[in-house]
């Protein structure tokens, strides 16, 4: 990573919108996810009415840390797919992601299932769309 790569940007974005739709569809993740996150069938059956909008702003998002990776990456002069996992990836994880998501279990009594789901959720997603920014 030298410089900044627009294609492998929109390449990390889309990789993380498909491996979300894939990690929470009901025969991965899903089901559980929803269960321990007290999700109603109901309000399920509300937010897939509204998806493309959700979609489209969780485009927007994934673009936004891909965009941030890149820059970190470049900054941090990652060149290989062991520092883009152990450096960029992992790091971004352990640093801030992890922490953050532990706010809801110390704090608002999620579970840890829960906590686990999404924690590995992100660390998954924040690997592959560091290793996508390599290419």
């Amino acid at each position: 990573m030298f410089e900044i790569n627009l294609w492998a940007i929109l390449g990390a974005a889309v990789a993380n919108v498909v491996l979300g739709m894939v990690w929470y569809h009901p025969k991965v993740f899903g089901s559980m996810w929803m269960r321990l996150a007290n999700v109603s069938p109901e309000t399920s059956a509300r937010v897939n009415k509204q998806m493309p909008i959700r979609v489209f702003f969780g485009f927007l998002s994934s673009l936004i840390i891909a965009y941030v990776l890149a820059n970190l990456g470049i900054i941090l002069g990652i060149f290989d797919v062991i520092g883009a996992i152990l450096d960029l990836a992992f790091s971004a994880w352990i640093g801030f992601v992890a922490p953050v998501l532990l706010g809801a279990v110390l704090w608002e009594g999620k579970s840890l299932k829960l906590y686990a789901i999404n924690a590995g959720y992100w660390l998954v997603s924040l690997i592959v769309m560091s290793v996508v920014l390599l290419l």
